[in-house]
């Protein structure tokens, strides 16, 4: 079992995606961390962003060998690469048909905070794909997300 932290503006005991907003790196759902921390600094910045709750760390647990097994469908990205940045790219694209994908869940990186600027000079041919790349990369080194984007998903976390 590993130990997942989701950081917001109100302590969250049952995710619900009816309250996950759409557009995000990896499509509506319920992101989570491994890295406390970096729980504890998305909350923080939800908190500023919506002047409203105070910042909480609710934390599941989960098993991971769920990921390699038949019972879920699961996409990883290990790293930074093409791939991934064309798929947040499709996630965060307001004019393409959504959902995007069914994947139960996603592991991968973490974008830089500066997502939509650097998504628009790739899409009006400024910098290149690769270019694009580099310029998602986490300003404070690679961090990864997972993301829960179905009931089914969903129902595999344990409240701790």
């Amino acid at each position: 079992m590993i130990r997942l932290f989701h950081g917001s503006n109100i302590k969250i005991d049952v995710p619900d995606l009816a309250h996950s907003k759409p557009f995000k790196d990896f499509g509506r759902g319920f992101y989570l961390s491994a890295d406390k921390q970096q729980a504890w600094d998305i909350a923080f910045q939800k908190v500023s962003q919506t002047q409203t709750g105070k910042a909480e760390v609710s934390e599941f647990l989960f098993d991971e060998t769920l990921m390699q097994s038949d019972e879920l469908k699961v996409l990883c990205y290990p790293d930074y690469c093409e791939e991934w940045a064309q798929f947040v790219l499709t996630n965060r694209d307001k004019n393409a048909k959504h959902p995007i994908h069914d994947y139960d869940i996603v592991f991968g990186p973490i974008a830089d905070d500066g997502v939509t600027y650097q998504l628009r000079r790739y899409e009006g041919g400024v910098i290149s794909l690769s270019r694009l790349v580099e310029e998602l990369k986490y300003a404070k080194g690679i961090t990864f997300q997972y993301f829960f984007g179905t009931e089914k998903a969903l129902s595999q976390l344990k409240k701790v």
